[in-house]
């Protein structure tokens, strides 16, 4: 049989292996108001442990824009009790991997050693997270390495037409803001904006520690009570937000580049909205792997580009659909009429029974395979947390995912896919290309 038959077969084995397997799931709440969540994996000898903060660029006024990232760059540059040079020492010395990121709606701060290292490396990120130094010395250093990495993105053409879209699509949101923050809010930053943001973000009611692997929740609890229990208790007030969504027609020349580079999207739903399994199976029809829709007539059939998908930006409270592409100019107004195509097509016509039987296997496949890694896991019981505060089963989740119907594919693709809401952005040499609501309704 051919590799993706056998690859299949042994998805759909381990799919049926996890459906009745309970997790080992606990979670309590320190007095503070931390939340500690863990879940025991005795077959393994690896840990994952993470603090989530709740914050994240969303959350930053247009002043603040980029502190979040900031913020998560300058605690690896040394704490009260430890240097930057003292931390990377750390980490590498029990052989584990230390890493941070920050994105629209959270920063992380996570960890993978060998369960006998979990108390020195949660140490260091407890340290991290708790105590930094924020010297100003440091923060004049560090403004340099996130300017260089801004031009690194800007230099990007796939990220740069990524965040010319989306400042476009959440216009005069923070969602539309660029995570990394512009030039002048980055010169802006001194140690006063940096440690009153960080007062009011990193308070104990905005963090949650997950943690997954050969471990005990009791002993986790322990680790977190001593190195973070004595962090006073305030409240976080998160601020309630409207997204609204806009439809604009970008068209931004830059005559350095050989490739056009095309973002189509439209209004999406939530991350947890009712409807969010057939928004994954629609996704993965049209563009989410070798087999789509998308990958499947625009490059293999049509051969028009190299690079073609689609992606969900799901957030807590709104979300985005869109569609990627990097093709020629010449054959630009061919991609897009393509897009328009498979869009038209999603809601006209029903998904057949195995190309919908196909995607859900891919889905259940990709949700197995997710949860084999104790990272995966870790970061999997903190994204249940904080968007929906309980934790489902691999029963519910799969069967979420069975449900799901062609007649609710087409419901879903009509909603989306109105050609008067859907926004178009470009990037290359254009020589003077545009395409207007008009051709787009017409296509």
């Amino acid at each position: 049989m051919p590799f993706s038959v056998l690859h299949l077969i042994w998805m759909h084995k381990q799919a049926r292996r996890l459906q009745h397997h309970t997790r080992e799931i606990e979670r309590s709440t320190l007095s503070n108001g931390i939340r500690v969540i863990t879940e025991r994996m005795p077959t393994v000898r690896s840990v994952s442990a993470g603090i989530w903060v709740g914050t994240g660029s969303r959350v930053e006024s247009p002043t603040e824009s980029g502190l979040s990232h900031f913020i998560e760059h300058m605690v690896f540059k040394g704490t009260k009790t430890r240097s930057a040079e003292v931390i990377a020492r750390a980490a590498d010395s029990v052989g584990g991997g230390l890493d941070a990121f920050t994105s629209k709606e959270l920063v992380s701060f996570n960890v993978k050693v060998l369960d006998e290292h979990v108390p020195v490396a949660f140490d260091v990120i407890a340290d991290m997270v708790k105590n930094p130094l924020f010297a100003p010395e440091d923060i004049q250093k560090e403004k340099g390495v996130v300017l260089e990495e801004l031009k690194m993105e800007q230099d990007n053409p796939e990220a740069l037409i990524h965040e010319v879209f989306t400042g476009n699509f959440w216009k005069n949101d923070a969602l539309g803001r660029p995570i990394l923050g512009t030039k002048q809010t980055i010169r802006s930053f001194n140690r006063d904006s940096v440690v009153d943001f960080h007062r009011r973000q990193y308070t104990p009611e905005n963090l949650l520690i997950t943690a997954a692997g050969n471990l005990k929740h009791k002993d986790m609890l322990r680790l977190v009570e001593d190195r973070l229990g004595d962090l006073p208790r305030k409240p976080y007030k998160r601020v309630k937000q409207n997204p609204q969504p806009h439809s604009p027609l970008i068209f931004r020349n830059k005559s350095q580049l050989e490739q056009v580079h095309v973002y189509m999207g439209a209004p999406g739903i939530s991350a947890v909205h009712e409807d969010r399994y057939t928004c994954y199976v629609m996704n993965t029809i049209l563009g989410g792997g070798m087999s789509s829709r998308l990958f499947q007539n625009i490059r293999e059939k049509q051969g028009l580009a190299y690079s073609v998908y689609s992606e969900l930006s799901m957030y807590r409270d709104a979300g985005c659909m869109f569609v990627y592409a990097g093709t020629g100019l010449k054959t630009a107004e061919k991609v897009i009429r393509s897009i328009l195509n498979e869009f038209r097509d999603l809601k006209e016509n029903l998904v057949p029974a195995e190309e919908l039987r196909r995607a859900k296997d891919h889905m259940k496949g990709s949700m197995v395979l997710g949860l084999e890694s104790t990272s995966n896991r870790m970061a999997n019981l903190a994204r249940q947390e904080l968007y929906f505060g309980k934790f489902f089963s691999m029963d519910e989740l799969l069967a979420r995912v069975e449900a799901v119907t062609a007649e609710d594919v087409r419901k879903l693709a009509v909603r989306f896919f109105d050609p008067q809401r859907v926004a178009v952005a470009m990037l290359g040499d254009l020589n003077g290309f545009k395409m207007s609501r008009k051709d787009l309704v017409a296509c």
